[in-house]
């Protein structure tokens, strides 16, 4: 009876979608029509059919840029001659970071086993041999064969001169970075500062190797003294109200316009208000004047999200910058005083919302900050201290491959 019923309502159905019964069952040897009609043939071939995007048509998913190459200005806000400082403190690396750590050796020597050990002391990449970094700078380094058969490193003679007139720089400067160093403890919250952080920033602010001797002769100064931890910080002595006026105070009694367009502490207002730029400047102005002095106190007193906390965390970083020889520092040399000038997490995106004073340039994760003003528009520092003038000169000498007639030293 079913099997009839099947074969009847297959032969009204067009030979090319004709459907495949399926077998009877072997015991019962019948079939359920109903269930057939799910089974369709065809004599046309689907192979041709594109199922899937071929991976030559797939959009490639393009990788997030990591916050170490990723750059922190883009195309339109991009300062060349900025960047290029960047650049340049990258390339002389070695020679730089090999001066200092030679000079503190006995004999300014150091096996070259040794050496190729101490790749972050002295600052060639990691995996490199350390000998092609010391050819790049056959003026100021050498290596040569000792009496125990062991290859050396060490100071060409010129470099031993340039050390020598260096050293005489630091001792003419002295004044100067005392002066420094007391601003420095003046703008800290217990007026204290450790010194492995002085030592570690030493270089930004001209201060020479031996600065924890020389600090001894100034007690009417500093005094050290050794924290809970340990650490032996030093210490303000004595308050001195001539040092504490700012750089951007002494600014404002010169040129006061400028000085007031130095920050912007927008106020947020509607469209309904309807603005025109003066009005609108004006009303930033309520807000951003009066600016909070560095040497105002303790920075810790402030709420951390008010105005007047924000005001003087960018004070703090303007007279920071303004101390040191090259009006710049990198987020290593802030980050280490963060406790002692009540810095937070968002120094960063802070002195991104100034951009009329600081420039941001490097990598997200390794940038430097500059004073704009301090530079003219080709990006050259307008005011150089002696030790400025002695590091271009010995950057100059680290790039010959022979002397030059007619160099100056």
């Amino acid at each position: 009876m079913y099997i009839n019923a099947s074969l009847s309502v297959e032969s009204k159905i067009p030979m090319a979608w004709r459907l495949v019964l399926p077998r009877a069952n072997t015991k019962t040897q019948t079939l359920n029509p109903f269930l057939s009609l799910f089974f369709f043939t065809s004599p046309f071939s689907t192979s041709f059919l594109v199922t899937k995007t071929p991976k030559k048509l797939k959009k490639r998913k393009r990788n997030k840029e990591s916050p170490r190459t990723k750059h922190v200005q883009s195309n339109p806000n991009l300062i060349p001659h900025f960047e290029r400082i960047v650049e340049r403190d990258s390339y002389f690396r070695f020679a730089t970071k090999s001066k200092t750590f030679l000079s503190s050796q006995p004999e300014h020597v150091l096996r070259l086993d040794d050496a190729g050990k101490l790749h972050r002391e002295l600052g060639f990449p990691r995996g490199r041999k350390v000998s092609r970094s010391i050819l790049r700078h056959p003026l100021l380094f050498q290596t040569y064969r000792h009496t125990d058969s062991k290859m050396w490193f060490g100071f060409t003679d010129l470099m031993e001169d340039l050390l020598l007139e260096e050293q005489a720089i630091f001792n003419s400067m002295e004044s100067q970075r005392v002066t420094t160093v007391r601003k420095l403890l003046m703008m800290s919250v217990n007026k204290r500062i450790a010194l492995s952080k002085i030592h570690h920033c030493r270089q930004i602010f001209g201060i020479p190797e031996d600065f924890r001797d020389r600090v001894l002769k100034y007690p009417d100064f500093f005094r050290v003294v050794v924290e809970g931890d340990g650490r032996r910080a030093l210490e303000l002595v004595n308050w001195d109200p001539s040092l504490a006026v700012s750089a951007l105070e002494m600014e404002f009694m010169v040129d006061e316009d400028k000085a007031k367009r130095a920050f912007k502490f927008p106020v947020k207002h509607g469209k309904d208000l309807d603005l025109d730029f003066d009005d609108s400047r004006k009303l930033n102005l309520l807000n951003t004047l009066p600016l909070v002095s560095p040497y105002s106190g303790d920075g810790s007193k402030f709420d951390v999200w008010t105005l007047e906390a924000e005001k003087y965390r960018v004070g703090v970083l303007h007279e920071f910058l303004s101390l040191t020889l090259e009006k710049r520092a990198s987020i290593h040399h802030i980050v280490e005083f963060k406790e002692e000038f009540s810095l937070t997490r968002h120094t960063y995106q802070m002195l991104l919302k100034q951009p009329r004073t600081f420039y941001l340039a490097g990598t997200e994760m390794n940038w430097v900050v500059f004073l704009k003003d301090a530079y003219d528009e080709n990006g050259v520092l307008i005011n150089k201290d002696p030790q400025v003038v002695f590091n271009e000169k010995l950057c100059r000498l680290a790039e010959m491959q022979e002397m030059e007639p007619g160099f100056c030293l």
